[in-house]
């Protein structure tokens, strides 16, 4: 029972006394004759009878939920105590803890922004040049051409004892296995020769460790550890970093495809430009004949106007014809020349 349900219960129980005390001392006064005056404290009496009984009901209910409460909870943390025990028993399994690292950095690459198969490859196969096969978790693609290879198998078997210990000095003995354990994970990484079965490559590799802690507590014990991956051409990223890595991969793809871009649309406006020239050659030369055959048109109609109608109509002075010979009409229109319309910018400016 807490500090707060036992001074209610005390604070009740007082209440009580002195209900009881009250009614004792007007039992008595009921037994010898009393003024009229004495009816406001008997009502005031049955009103706090009332309220300690409400009171106590309500404590009552108050009592049984936190009851109902207080065993959720505990039915809570004895669930969560079997799905923790659960999770570190599986983590320690080799596969689980693989497969793992694998799902941390898939999300990492989405994160990114990187295409799968054009960006990056899980999981390919390859020789190095030692004749070894040789299987990373994943290998980048930078824009140049060149791969990164990255790595996720990390063993922290040590790291979970460390953390489940509750003495100070197996805590200690853990994290310093803990590290040792990621230090020999990185000398047998440096001996697979990752680069030099995917060339062109990076010569370097990057060994994924899915939590920033891991590589903390193996800190705590080791500090030069950083320097030792260095020196054996070995990268020690947690998500963070790594992620940082992966989305300068992704910027320099899309700046490189933007620069490819930017070249096939000037390709495609060099082209434009020379047709449009070749179809406004086109428009001038149909211009000018258009004006030739107005031209010829209506010589035509000059002549036609001078020789043959002239005598056409003698016909109709001589009355062998009903209806005269029609005049036809010169065309007066002229073929628009092409010219180029003034730049907005220069007649505004």
């Amino acid at each position: 029972m807490d500090a707060a349900s036992l001074l209610l219960g005390l604070l009740v129980g007082a209440l009580l006394a002195t209900a009881v005390t009250l009614g004792v001392v007007a039992v008595v006064r009921r037994r010898t004759p009393q003024p009229d005056g004495l009816e406001p404290v008997h009502e005031s009496l049955d009103h706090l009878h009332r309220l300690l009984a409400g009171i106590e009901r309500d404590r009552a209910t108050a009592h049984g939920e936190l009851r109902e409460q207080v065993g959720t909870v505990g039915q809570t943390s004895a669930l969560l105590r079997q799905e923790t025990a659960a999770l570190v028993t599986a983590l320690r399994t080799p596969h689980v803890r693989g497969r793992w690292g694998e799902v941390q950095l898939r999300r990492l690459v989405e994160v990114a922004g990187l295409l799968e198969h054009a960006d990056f490859v899980q999981q390919p196969s390859s020789v190095n040049d030692l004749g070894a096969g040789v299987r990373p978790d994943l290998v980048v693609t930078l824009a140049d051409g060149k791969h990164v290879v990255v790595d996720a198998k990390v063993p922290f078997a040590g790291w979970i004892e460390a953390v489940q210990a509750t003495d100070e000095a197996v805590r200690v003995t853990r994290v310093a296995e803990h590290a040792r354990q990621l230090r020999a994970h990185v000398d047998a990484l440096a001996a697979r020769r990752y680069p030099t079965a995917f060339d062109p490559a990076a010569p370097f590799t990057v060994l994924f460790v899915p939590s920033d802690g891991f590589l903390t507590t193996a800190l705590e014990a080791e500090p030069g550890l950083l320097e030792h991956a260095f020196g054996r051409d070995v990268v020690i990223a947690t998500p963070s970093t790594l992620l940082a890595l992966l989305r300068t991969v992704a910027y320099s793809w899309r700046t490189e495809r933007l620069a490819r871009d930017a070249g096939a649309v000037l390709e495609v406006g060099r082209l434009l430009h020379t047709r449009l020239g070749t179809l406004s050659g086109h428009l001038g030369k149909l211009g000018a004949a258009l004006g030739s055959a107005v031209g010829r048109f209506n010589d035509t109609v000059g002549s036609y106007e001078r020789s043959v109608l002239t005598t056409a109509r003698r016909f109709d002075d001589l009355g062998v014809s009903a209806t005269p010979v029609p005049t036809p009409a010169p065309v007066s229109a002229q073929v628009r020349e092409l010219h180029p319309a003034p730049d907005p910018e220069l007649r505004t400016g």
